[in-house]
């Protein structure tokens, strides 16, 4: 059987992401202090690259010009075309042409006429340091205790293993297994842990909790422990009257006995081990100037770059490139360093058009609040700029804007409309929480209002929700029904 072999040619093409490009990309999704940090990295890195110092930064007025020539420029995907600073392999490279032609800053510098906003930026010296540990302040009382040596052995063995809210994290009985201790004498060292600050820290549910502290109270209320031990699910569902039924007591004095418990913490660690306070720097400023909303990238502490004079002195000699090792190097030091400088600069920019865009569709949220926020996606900002979803979504992505009303992710301007049927207004999500938790506050608790009710009342608003869609956005709020919010 004879086997026909044939030859033939197709032309296809495929989008390569050089690493040139990867790292632009990811200049998109980094905010103010991660790009910080690469920058100094890529400082050490990069010998060609330097700093420039203050004396040998522009003039306000140079970088004034420079931003009123660069304001009728507008970024586009053909800056981060690469075709422009790499040369192909067949190409020589003009150093001394690249050298001059990038020889500036990162960025274009703040306009100088735009205002000062030290004032209104956020106020670092609040910050305090970190404190003590929950497991720490337990210990260091515990050491002040009169205490045999297998009792301190068993109570340290307690504390560690509490979590940040109080509780223990291991079952009571699996804790002292390895203790070579009786269980009553350890449930007396429970309790002496129990009894330090912050009470109730070491039960192992809400019930043990509040009883220890219900047990340190100035005065002792029997009925208190007696509610807590069998009544709590009444309580939070409101039922007095089961209550009043069970133990034997008015109404009234339950309620006035329950009202003891606003005193009492369900997670006593947190009065010393707060959830961990993260603080983020603003990439975006926006400041309130004669009526208008002014956008300014924060530029505050990002190093300046400009391609290093020592190497210019050695691109400007010819035979210091007699080792074709060092020429590659240096070529190869000197794209990627034009590449960042560049990238730098587009990112800037494109962060401010977004910024700008919001801003301008957002007026009112910025002057009413957050009440006014107007449905927007990512499909608007980019339609408005010139630029793909997926560039916005980036540019958006982990990034704060410091506003009058205060700090805003990105993300949060981002949200699409609901209650827009049968000709209804629409609303975010954001807006629709804050109806559905201003309808609640000021219901009657005897007759509080039913999710269907509410839907209804937000249709007097030409809000035009389904309950289904009510019920969704309460529990987001972590509010309860109606039936567990009636009291009996």
């Amino acid at each position: 059987m004879a086997i026909k072999l044939s030859q033939s040619l197709k032309q296809t093409q495929n989008l390569m992401m050089t690493p040139q490009l990867q790292q632009a990309i990811k200049l998109l999704t980094l905010n103010h202090l991660e790009m910080t940090d690469m920058i100094s990295a890529e400082l050490v890195e990069n010998p060609v690259l330097e700093e420039i110092s203050g004396s040998d930064r522009k003039t306000q007025e140079d970088y004034r010009l420079e931003s009123l020539e660069s304001q009728n420029r507008e970024s586009s995907s053909s800056d981060f075309q690469e075709d422009s600073f790499v040369a192909s392999k067949d190409e020589s490279i003009d150093w001394q042409q690249y050298a001059d032609s990038f020889n500036s800053t990162t960025y274009q510098q703040p306009n100088m006429a735009a205002p000062d906003l030290s004032e209104d930026g956020p106020n670092y010296e609040n910050m305090v340091s970190k404190g003590m540990t929950l497991a720490e302040h337990l210990e260091w009382q515990l050491r002040m205790e009169d205490l045999e040596a297998i009792e301190l052995e068993c109570a340290l063995q307690i504390i560690n293993n509490i979590n940040d809210d109080g509780y223990l994290a291991t079952p009571f009985d699996e804790i002292i297994e390895e203790i070579d201790i009786s269980r009553e004498e350890a449930l007396e060292v429970l309790e002496i842990v129990q009894r330090l600050d912050p009470v109730g820290c070491g039960s192992e549910n809400l019930t043990e909790c509040l009883l220890a502290q219900a047990r340190i109270a100035e005065e002792r209320s029997p009925l208190l422990e007696k509610i807590i031990r069998n009544h709590l699910v009444d309580l939070k569902n409101r039922d007095f009257k089961k209550i009043e039924k069970e133990i034997g007591v008015s109404e009234e004095q339950i309620v006035e006995t329950a009202k003891l418990l606003h005193n009492f913490h369900p997670k006593p660690g947190r009065l010393v081990a707060p959830a961990e306070t993260h603080y983020v720097t603003p990439d975006v400023y926006v400041v309130e100037i004669g009526g208008e909303f002014v956008v300014q990238v924060n530029d505050d502490g990002v190093p300046r770059l400009r391609i290093s004079k020592l190497y210019q002195d050695m691109l400007n000699q010819a035979e210091s490139f007699n080792n074709k090792e060092a020429k590659e190097f240096v070529s190869e030091k000197l794209k990627s360093a034009l590449w960042l400088i560049k990238s730098i600069q587009n990112r800037q920019k494109t962060i401010e058009r977004v910024a700008k865009a919001i801003v301008r569709r957002q007026q009112q949220f910025f002057k009413k609040g957050p009440k006014c926020l107007k449905p927007m996606v990512l499909k608007d900002i980019a339609n408005e700029i010139g630029m793909h979803e997926s560039t916005v979504s980036r540019v958006t992505s982990n990034k704060y804007m410091h506003t009058p009303i205060g700090m805003f992710e990105l993300k949060y301007f981002f949200s699409s409309a609901i209650g827009g049927n049968n000709g209804g207004t629409e609303v975010v999500g954001e807006v629709l929480k804050l109806k559905i938790k201003e309808l609640v506050e000021n219901e009657n608790p005897k007759k509080p209002l039913s999710d269907q009710k509410i839907a209804e009342v937000l249709s007097r608003d030409d809000v035009e929700v389904a309950r289904r869609t009510v019920a969704k956005y309460r529990e987001m709020l972590g509010i309860l029904s109606s039936a567990k919010r009636k009291i009996k």
